[in-house]
């Protein structure tokens, strides 16, 4: 199958976002419970980058493909299928937000990124913005599904703060960001 590249955020409604981010027919991982279970030899780098047995995954198919199988347990990532589950090693997080695309002023924001996977993702109470450690800073992770977290971009995090900042004034002391009316807080309370 022919790789298709994904429509551009810009020209997309908030709407439409979220209906191509449902269309998505993942498979229910979180239903499989498989026996047999091996090692992948897989690892994704916590540049987003995709490795099998040391050599680069390339294709972005693959990839896309291989990401709709993952699966976060208490004992690891997985790679799942009905009949075997593979671990796989993820540095980070499985996905990078690579692009973002906001639509609106404060409260009626609408916010929406790219994974590095093509995925689309409309920022909601689904799909939160929430901090992490990282070193001595904390990095804005989106929520994809289920344990799975996409790191946002150093450009993504600028971008945020950006708009955080200048909405700093509307009713609180704190920097936050709103999307599809939900408040994200982007700072670590101590």
């Amino acid at each position: 199958m022919p790789y298709t590249p994904p429509p551009d955020l810009r020209n997309l409604s908030f709407d439409d976002i979220a209906r191509l981010a449902q269309q998505r027919n993942l498979p229910p991982v979180e239903q499989w419970h498989p026996k047999a279970s091996s090692d992948s030899k897989m690892q994704i780098l916590s540049d987003g980058r995709w490795f099998h047995d040391g050599s680069e995954i390339k294709r972005k198919s693959m990839i896309r493909a291989f990401s709709s199988l993952l699966r976060k347990d208490e004992d690891g990532y997985w790679l799942v299928t009905p009949y075997e589950k593979q671990s796989i090693i993820v540095d980070d997080s499985p996905f990078i937000a690579v692009e973002m695309h906001s639509n609106g002023d404060a409260k009626t924001r609408n916010i929406s990124m790219r994974l590095n996977t093509d995925d689309i993702i409309a920022i909601n109470k689904e799909h939160p913005i929430l901090l992490f450690p990282s070193g001595t800073d904390h990095i804005p992770y989106i929520l994809v599904r289920q344990g799975l977290y996409a790191k946002c971009t150093r450009s993504i995090t600028y971008e945020l703060y950006d708009i955080g900042i200048k909405e700093q004034n509307l009713n609180t002391d704190n920097i936050v960001i709103w999307s599809d009316g939900e408040c994200f807080s982007l700072e670590v309370k101590s």
